[in-house]
């Protein structure tokens, strides 16, 4: 995987483009207006100083060769709508996880997210050669246990006391997992909407 690399992913709803300290200005009102949109992450939100602290990071992480992290951009209207990242990428074992993802309220049900989620996983498996894309998340988030499984991620298990939160309290993560093996199926099932656009 090309760290360096510009990646752009897109269809007829969604642009996924790398994430710049420049996009601060155009998430900043949706981190504003949501302030416990990261409820169930670690990561501070909902200020100017901790969206720019998030950005940060994930550049940071992105120059450490751990993690790409895309602004997401609704094509309808050309507003800006959130992040997703791939993150723990580990190429000699072809696996990443998709994650890092948040969304502006007023798109949550929408389907953008099914959106991003197919052109991360076909990116993964089509481009990148990945055999394996995980998803976690807090055992407690159940909008996003449900959202996993919608998509095709399969139950592996839960790690106790797993992640320390701002709040100090120590949360149980939750793995999913969707295999190469399984995309074929996937992207002409579950995905096949997007072959129709």
């Amino acid at each position: 995987m090309d760290f360096e690399e510009k990646i752009v992913l897109e269809n007829d709803r969604v642009k996924l483009e790398l994430l710049g300290i420049g996009h601060l200005k155009h998430l900043l009102p949706i981190a504003e207006r949501h302030p416990d949109l990261l409820l169930y992450s670690p990561s501070p939100f909902g200020s100017e100083e901790l969206l720019k602290l998030y950005i940060e990071k994930a550049l940071a992480d992105r120059e450490n060769k751990n993690r790409y992290p895309f602004v997401i951009i609704n094509k309808a209207d050309g507003a800006y709508a959130g992040s997703t990242s791939y993150g723990n990428i580990s190429i000699p074992n072809q696996r990443l996880e998709i994650g890092w993802t948040w969304l502006d309220k007023k798109f949550h049900g929408s389907g953008l997210n099914k959106s991003c989620k197919f052109l991360l996983l076909d990116y993964a498996f089509g481009k990148l050669g990945i055999e394996r894309v995980e998803l976690k998340t807090d055992s407690r988030n159940l909008q996003s246990r449900k959202a996993i499984e919608k998509i095709g991620g399969i139950f592996e298990g839960e790690l106790r006391s797993h992640t320390l939160m701002r709040d100090g309290f120590r949360r149980n993560s939750v793995y999913y997992s969707i295999l190469k093996e399984e995309w074929e199926n996937l992207r002409h099932t579950t995905f096949g909407e997007f072959y129709r656009l």
